[in-house]
């Protein structure tokens, strides 16, 4: 059983949208099993039906305006690179309103919902292949992944966006009683939920590099310093569930071949720039293409010594 695991990463996605493609397309991989994280919620219903051409398209026309109904942030180039600051007035809004996060990102839910319609809903359903997203529940401090076979439309639709809930910037969802949000704050990449529902080879896309990277500046202001901050959370919680997932892999005899960013990409994935994120896309593509030459070049050594 094949299952490909994308974890979290905000706009980095476009770069695993990538490598899904050459896999896909190039190594003509059949999967049983997709499960993502966040951006990776938002990528594997398309890249289980294959329309690559689509979720292309989606990913890098996406911006501010097609997530946020309030957004919290102002985004301005300053010499050539952008810098993240706070809009007052929405921030100052939400205040007044008694509400517990800086925005609100009820136009990210529209947008998955027009550009997954219920035909393909149906079509997703009626495959073997199961598609699970990963959500946070905070109320009970665990995470939860839910498969399209236990899903309404509307249900699926809803896991996707909260999956993709970066909170506090973004919505938090109460579900019969629950606070939901981000599957990020829980399971980043979901190795070991794969092996739990039976995977034996597991393709992991991860949206960081697999060496820490310095940082150039921590927060300028309140809000890049806040992000910054949890991004520092989330790579820790990245490092737990990669360790924990080749332990659990290695233990049950699991093939783990894992994908990297080879160069950090950006300092804030809550940023979508569509050069770049085309440029993150193409990126995925040869990294995944030339991972896979570098892969048959060895395999082929290895077999020439057996031979010899």
């Amino acid at each position: 059983m094949r299952a490909l695991v994308i974890s979290g990463g905000g706009s980095k996605g476009a770069f695993a949208g990538g490598v899904a493609q050459f896999l896909l397309e190039n190594k003509k991989i059949k999967y049983d099993l997709f499960i993502g994280t966040s951006t990776g919620s938002l990528l594997i219903p398309h890249l289980a039906l294959g329309n690559i051409e689509k979720i292309h398209r989606i990913y890098t026309n996406v911006d501010m305006s097609k997530i946020f109904n309030i957004n919290p942030f102002i985004v301005k180039k300053k010499k050539g690179v952008d810098v993240v600051s706070i809009n007052h007035f929405n921030v100052l809004l939400q205040f007044f309103k008694g509400k517990r996060t800086f925005g609100e990102s009820k136009k990210l839910r529209s947008y998955i919902k027009k550009n997954l319609p219920i035909e393909e809903f149906n079509l997703l359903k009626a495959l073997e292949t199961d598609i699970v997203v990963t959500v946070t529940n905070l109320t009970n401090n665990q995470a939860e992944y839910k498969s399209i076979k236990n899903c309404t439309y509307d249900e699926f639709c809803d896991w996707i966006w909260i999956s993709s809930n970066y909170i506090p910037f973004m919505s938090i969802v109460n579900i019969k009683g629950c606070d939901y949000a981000d599957g990020g704050f829980s399971s980043l990449v979901p190795i070991q939920e794969a092996i739990n529902r039976g995977a034996t080879e597991i393709d992991v896309v991860v949206l960081e590099t697999e060496k820490s990277t310095p940082r150039v500046a921590i927060g300028k202001n309140p809000f890049s310093l806040l992000i910054d901050l949890f991004q520092i959370e989330l790579d820790q919680i990245e490092k737990h569930d990669i360790l924990l997932g080749t332990l659990s892999a290695t233990h049950n005899n699991v093939k783990l071949n894992m994908y990297y960013t080879p160069i950090a990409l950006t300092n804030n994935a809550l940023i979508f720039n569509k050069v770049k994120m085309t440029q993150w896309w193409e990126q995925g593509f040869q990294y995944a293409q030339k991972k896979s030459e570098a892969m048959e070049t060895v395999k082929s050594l290895l077999t020439d010594e057996k031979s010899a």
